[in-house]
């Protein structure tokens, strides 16, 4: 084998190949399908409990982010919400029709956007805010303290990053 073919099999995951003693493939049972029920639950309950009824779950997010990081480039924004720029182009042009950010160029690159909030954007994320603590509970129904330290520990370890101690307990 070359070196290039043993470099790329050393770096590569080692995959099972299945047999007739490997249990039936159960999609039901997979991390991802388990995730995408977890978040549909999660959005079904922000939906429910948030007052404001055309907020959605990325408008809250983009609106926190602003929030956190003022007057944001789009690209800014991606990086930081980890929704897509096509997404969110729609999600930054309903906040600025809705008077709660607004959009300027930036006046080193005439070409960049950049959003912050309006004072009406930075009083809906205060307003927001103790909804949206409301529903991360509810999110974590039944498990307790620790559960919930270790689920949020395990999701940013799959994610790939490292835990910050000061969102480790939920708050983030």
């Amino acid at each position: 084998m070359s070196n290039k073919k043993e470099a790329s099999a050393q770096g590569a995951v080692q995959m099972k190949k299945p047999d007739e003693t490997t249990a039936r493939y159960e999609f039901s049972d997979q991390v991802g399908h388990l995730l995408r029920r977890a978040y549909q639950r999660h959005t079904a309950l922000f939906q429910q409990s948030i007052p404001d009824s055309k907020l959605t779950v990325g408008q809250f997010v983009v609106l926190c982010a602003l929030r956190d990081h003022a007057h944001s480039s789009i690209i800014d924004l991606v990086k930081l919400t980890v929704i897509d720029q096509s997404t969110i182009r729609g999600v930054v042009d309903r906040l600025k029709s809705r008077g709660l950010i607004k959009l300027d160029t930036d006046p080193d690159d005439r070409r960049k956007v950049i959003a912050s909030l309006n004072p009406a954007g930075l009083r809906m994320v205060e307003e927001m805010e103790p909804f949206a603590r409301t529903i991360t509970e509810e999110t974590f129904g039944t498990l307790n303290e620790a559960e919930r330290v270790a689920l949020l520990y395990l999701l940013r370890k799959m994610i790939g990053s490292e835990p910050n101690p000061g969102h480790i307990n939920g708050q983030g």
